[in-house]
């Protein structure tokens, strides 16, 4: 109940905040950068090496690649038969192809199962990560008007080894092999603490509803999508190859997680429909509140 109150609040102080101008425009951006380069690693440092590996685990990597997959195909269809332009198509496939798996996802992780499950969830989001530095990026320059965006090997690459989560996951699974990294796990619990408050309160700093009367169809089509089919191939995906409990649970829930805030940022630098994309991130989060919990009784039903 604890962690539910503690969503509530930290949204909620954020949207107060914003409305109120208590805080400059960007204030975010601050909050942002303090999780991604210091509260994130710390994550993977905390969990990763407590992560017992069997072939299992490659599930919740596996499930990122489902909903993107899906999400290409969904969308394509979609967009073809409404003939929208390839800019439109590649606003929408990045913003129902990747979800929100740490800035809301681990929270609710958190609160619905526990922190214990955190080591899953990170293998969602790093391949979640792993799928928009590469894919993501692709699709983005396929829309962009202006031409002057340019998918390169080295672009790829730098922005895969340059991102702070991506080299904390790796040297957590890297140093935990040669050392014993348990002296320093009350520091890094603590760092890792500040994640969900912190990106919770960064979420309701950037929520924005305007004009949703105006995008009504394509932000339908994109949360249904994002919260209901998304996690429904994952879950399909985890019946077939046989995957069930603590693993399947969380994937499948990490796959219902609204439209990843990153989105946003790079919808706007690639010069894609960045007014629609902030709208789907705000309203998916506020239904997605609905609908995790949707899942979260749905999988207690069907004994995943």
């Amino acid at each position: 109940m604890d962690n539910f109150v503690m969503i509530a609040v930290c949204m909620i102080a954020g949207m107060v905040f914003q409305a109120a101008r208590l805080v400059p425009a960007d204030a975010h951006k601050g909050i942002n950068t303090w999780i991604l380069y210091l509260a994130l690693p710390a994550v993977s440092f905390k969990y990763i090496p407590s992560i017992h590996w069997s072939a299992q685990m490659l599930f919740p990597a596996l499930s990122s690649v489902v909903v993107w997959a899906g999400s290409w195909v969904f969308m394509e269809l979609y967009c073809r038969s409404k003939k929208y332009t390839q800019r439109t198509r590649s606003t929408l496939e990045l913003a129902s192809g990747y979800s929100n798996t740490s800035f809301l996802g681990f929270p609710l992780i958190a609160a619905y199962f526990g922190e214990q499950y955190l080591s899953i969830a990170i293998i969602c989001d790093q391949m979640m990560f792993l799928l928009l530095s590469t894919t993501g990026i692709i699709n983005v320059v396929k829309g962009d008007r202006t031409g002057a965006g340019r998918a390169g090997v080295v672009m790829i690459l730098k922005r895969l080894v340059t991102f702070p989560p991506f080299i904390g996951c790796v040297l957590a699974l890297v140093l935990s092999h040669f050392f014993n990294l348990s002296f320093a796990q009350p520091f890094f619990g603590k760092l890792a603490a500040t994640v969900g408050p912190l990106a919770l309160f960064s979420v309701g700093l950037q929520l924005k509803f305007k004009g949703w009367k105006q995008q009504i169809s394509q932000l339908s089509v994109t949360m249904l999508y994002k919260l209901m089919i998304a996690p429904v191939l994952v879950l399909i995906a985890a019946l077939v190859i046989g995957i069930r409990g603590d693993i399947a649970r969380v994937s499948i829930f990490e796959a219902a997680m609204p439209t990843l805030i990153t989105s946003s940022i790079i919808s706007e630098q690639f010069h894609l429909n960045f007014r629609l994309v902030n709208l789907i991130i705000g309203v998916s989060i506020l239904v997605g509140f609905f609908t995790t919990a949707f899942w979260d009784v749905a999988l207690q039903w069907l004994r995943v």
